[in-house]
């Protein structure tokens, strides 16, 4: 018997990464899952994003842990698209109880971009991290309701959510403001939503050895920013989490454990979030 055994989970951003840990996981737990990943490449972001053959990887890996999945391509950015998967999975389980608002990019840069470089990255880590998680959860949200047995919403933010680092670029600046905009955005729905016993929270990764983090113009980022870098350390001996670490936050905050934490935000960080 697993602790979410009977229950569907809506996962973005799921073809690999912090999403394919959450599925795999969940699904671990008894879960079944509704998936979507964008599946192609968004110019201004700096690196691949991932494939229809990753999607379909954790398809495989999430039967292997005993659950079943309906994946789909679909962009966060694309309401129409989101709510078409939503629907369509529910369609198919026959119902919707956690949401796990994970997909997101970082377009850092330091090389000298032109005014437009720079504002398209804003726009597009705007669009895909803080609209996208929005679209989420307004496709999401009136599954959960018409099921009555309450739920939960997880949504992806980051240290960078609760603390003022990033740059001066506008990738950097608009991953802070997209993960900070998350939160109030999680704050704003859990309080909307308690009535229905919809519990809302935002979990807050420090640095997790997935694409996003491991990736040369990351690399190129962290190690020119103001001050060498060393305030993005983490107190505790640890470079990297991986991606379990924070899957395990997750099950936690989707879990009846968890059943009156609502409005929380979760760090997984080393301490990072902790330090002066």
């Amino acid at each position: 018997m697993g602790s979410l055994d009977g229950k569907v989970a809506f996962i973005t951003g799921v073809a690999r990464g912090q999403g394919r840990s959450h599925a795999v996981r969940l699904a671990s737990d008894g879960a079944d899952i509704i998936g979507i990943d964008i599946c192609a490449d968004i110019d201004s972001n700096g690196y691949p994003m991932a494939s229809p053959a990753e999607l379909q990887e954790t398809v495989t890996l999430v039967e292997a842990h005993g659950g079943k999945m309906l994946a789909s391509i679909a962009d966060v950015r694309d309401f129409s698209a989101v709510k078409a998967a939503v629907d369509t999975g529910v369609a198919h389980f026959g119902r919707l109880d956690m949401v796990c608002a994970n997909a997101g990019i970082a377009a850092m840069a330091f090389a000298e971009l032109t005014d437009a470089q720079d504002l398209q990255m804003w726009t597009d880590v705007l669009e895909v991290n803080l609209v996208g998680s929005f679209h989420t959860a307004k496709a999401a949200i009136p599954h959960l309701i018409a099921g009555e047995r309450g739920g939960s919403i997880v949504f992806t933010s980051s240290t960078a959510g609760l603390r003022g680092f990033g740059g001066k670029g506008g990738g950097g600046l608009g991953y802070a403001a997209s993960k900070h905009g998350i939160v109030g955005l999680m704050r704003a729905l859990s309080n909307a939503l308690a009535p229905h016993s919809i519990r809302v929270n935002t979990v807050h990764p420090t640095a997790v050895n997935t694409m996003m983090a491991v990736n040369p113009a990351m690399t190129a980022f962290l190690e020119h920013y103001p001050d060498g870098g060393p305030h993005l350390q983490n107190p505790m001996p640890v470079g990297l989490l991986e991606p379990e670490d924070i899957s395990a936050a997750v099950a936690y905050l989707v879990s009846d454990a968890a059943k009156y934490v609502t409005g929380v935000t979760f760090p997984v960080d080393a301490g990072f979030c902790n330090k002066l």
